[in-house]
């Protein structure tokens, strides 16, 4: 017998939306004067951060004594910083990115990415800008809170004071059964679990993230610190992640090399830092702002759909 998953997983319908979306995004880039560009899906460095897994491959070049180790992108961010800082302005690209260990109703190991940076803009700048689309694409312009006052919210807990014990009394009623977890672990726990279900299904911008959930972003020394950063959600899934950029190569080098301390104590695998990246900083990065959004779950959003599998053609199981 021969099987049926050979057929798409998504109906027409929904393949003439993603279609449609895409078309919507590339205009809306292009009346703005942001440039589309394309950049490597292999590289032979990876993402350092912890939650994230690099899938990771061989190539065979002529001549080469033995195979190049690379990995597959998680993101298009790192090249896209050397073409900031090559002078290249504004830019945006739709890529095919690829993470292990991703899987299910909101997960593909395969999935698009729209991101995006403006130099010149703030955070504040660009969370304008994602209300702007997705007003263009008929949904409404988000709301827009502090991590610290919906986490107190819905955990009565400061993220920026709280002690780590506290927090991991609140993660342990709430299930998590890891003993040893570090604050970040704790912090994304509690708020996926707490804040994540009770944020606004029509839309909210989460920004002004504890330092030690900075990532990639700028920290501004208040008090407390707090850093630069943002997240879109829709219907309660996280859509859209936003920094104003960090462009200091060394706080970005110290950041590397926590990240791969932090997976060396869970048990993972230390990653390749990218050099090059930390190269193009030490030239100058220009002062922007940057956002990279899940094109799938967006489209989730305006079609209604559940599951990832239904706005793709061919979900991995399919591949």
């Amino acid at each position: 017998m021969v099987s049926a998953d050979w057929r798409p997983s998504a109906t027409r319908d929904i393949l003439a939306r993603r279609a449609g979306l895409l078309c919507a995004i590339r205009t809306f880039m292009h009346d703005r004067g942001v440039l589309e560009v394309e950049t490597p899906a292999l590289s032979h460095a990876a993402a350092t951060d912890p939650n994230i897994q690099s899938l990771q491959s061989r190539v065979h070049l002529p001549q080469a004594s033995a195979a190049a180790e690379v990995c597959l992108h998680t993101s298009p961010e790192f090249p896209m910083k050397r073409l900031l800082a090559a002078g290249l302005g504004p830019i945006f690209q739709v890529a095919k990115v690829f993470r292990d260990h991703e899987c299910g109703p909101l997960h593909q190991p395969e999935f698009t990415m729209l991101e995006w940076y403006r130099p010149g803009f703030d955070h504040h700048r660009l969370m304008d800008e994602i209300a702007e689309l997705l007003q263009m694409l008929g949904l409404p312009a988000p709301a827009r809170s502090t991590y610290r006052d919906v986490f107190m919210r819905h955990t009565g807990l400061c993220p920026h004071t709280a002690p780590d014990e506290a927090l991991q009394n609140r993660a342990a009623e709430l299930g998590l059964v890891a003993s040893g977890a570090d604050r970040n672990l704790l912090l994304d726990f509690l708020f996926s679990r707490t804040v994540t279900p009770r944020l606004p299904a029509s839309g909210a911008l989460v920004y002004a993230y504890p330092v030690s959930q900075a990532a990639l972003a700028r920290i501004v020394p208040s008090l407390p610190p707090v850093a630069e950063r943002f997240e879109l959600f829709l219907s309660g899934m996280e859509i859209a992640n936003g920094f104003h950029e960090l462009g200091d190569s060394v706080e970005q080098r110290r950041r590397f090399a926590a990240d791969n301390a932090r997976r060396a104590s869970r048990g993972l695998p230390v990653m390749p830092v990218d050099e090059r990246l930390l190269a193009a900083l030490d030239s100058g990065l220009p002062d922007c702002a940057g956002a990279a959004l899940g094109v799938e779950r967006l489209l989730m959003v305006l079609t209604g759909s559940k599951r990832i599998d239904e706005v793709v053609a061919f979900p991995f199981a399919r591949s």
